[in-house]
C-alpha cells in the first residue's frame, strides 16, 4: 500500500509522544541544565594532569619527559622542563614539569597523549561546559588549571582507576623489594670483605717466615 511506511512512522511519533507523558523511558530530553543525563566512563572531552595525595607540586606524576607533547597531533601541549629532580611513586629521582600548557581551543581530544604517557600522569575529564567570551587566555589551561588529585580520576573513571592504581601498586611493591635485595646483597658483599685479609698481607706474611729461618739457621753459636 503506498504511504504504509509513512503511516508506521507517524503511528510510533505518536505513540512515543503520548507515552512520554507516562512512562519516562520514552522521554527524548531532559530539562538541562536542571537536569543531566549520566555520562558514561569512556567519555572524554580535554586532558588533565593526575597528582597523588594532597599537593599538586609534590605529588604530580609527571616527570617531564615530552612524549605527549611530541606525539600531540595538532601541537597544542607545551612542556618546560625543571633543573632539579623529585623522587617519583617508587622514590627515583625524576625532574618535573617547570612549565606544562595546554592549548584546549587546539585540542582535538584525541587521547593520544594518555595513550603514550608511561607514567599514568595524564587522562581525559568529562567537563564540558567550557565556553567563554576569551578564546585566548581562558582556553589556555596551566599546570595549575590541569592539576587534578586521583580522587577525581577515581570519582569520573572508577574502573580505569582502579586497574591504574593496582598496576602502580604492584610497580611500587617490585621496586621496594628489588631495592631491599640490592641493599641486603650489598651489605653481604661488604660483610664478606670485611671478614677476608688482603691477599698480598696474607701471602707476605707466608714468605717471611721461611726466610726468617734460614737466616737463623746460618747464623753461627
Amino acid at each position: 500500500m503506498l504511504g504504509e511506511g509513512i503511516i508506521q512512522g507517524l503511528v510510533e511519533t505518536a505513540r512515543n509522544f503520548f507515552g512520554s507523558y507516562v512512562e519516562k523511558d520514552r522521554l527524548t530530553t531532559v530539562q538541562y541544565p536542571e537536569e543531566r543525563l549520566p555520562l558514561p566512563e569512556a567519555s572524554r572531552v580535554f586532558p588533565f594532569l593526575l597528582y597523588d595525595g594532597k599537593d599538586p607540586d609534590a605529588g604530580l606524576r609527571c616527570v617531564a619527559c615530552q612524549i605527549c607533547e611530541k606525539e600531540c597531533p595538532p601541537r597544542c601541549i607545551h612542556i618546560e622542563k625543571s633543573k632539579d629532580k623529585k623522587p617519583d611513586f617508587v622514590g627515583k629521582m625524576q625532574v618535573y614539569p617547570a612549565v606544562f600548557d595546554i592549548d584546549v581551543s587546539v585540542c582535538m581530544s584525541c587521547q593520544i597523549c594518555v595513550e603514550v604517557c608511561p607514567f599514568d600522569a595524564i587522562r581525559m575529564d568529562k567537563v564540558f561546559e567550557l565556553s567563554t567570551d576569551n578564546r585566548f587566555r581562558k582556553l589556555l589551561y596551566t599546570k595549575k588549571e590541569l592539576s587534578k588529585p586521583n580522587e577525581y580520576y577515581q570519582k569520573i573513571h572508577p574502573l580505569e582507576a582502579a586497574e591504574t592504581d593496582e598496576r602502580r601498586a604492584k610497580e611500587a611493591e617490585e621496586a621496594k623489594a628489588k631495592a631491599a635485595a640490592a641493599e641486603a646483597a650489598a651489605k653481604a658483599k661488604a660483610a664478606a670483605a670485611a671478614a677476608t685479609p688482603p691477599v698480598g698481607e696474607a701471602s707476605g706474611n707466608g714468605a717471611a717466615a721461611p726466610a726468617k729461618l734460614a737466616e737463623t739457621k746460618g747464623s753461627p753459636q
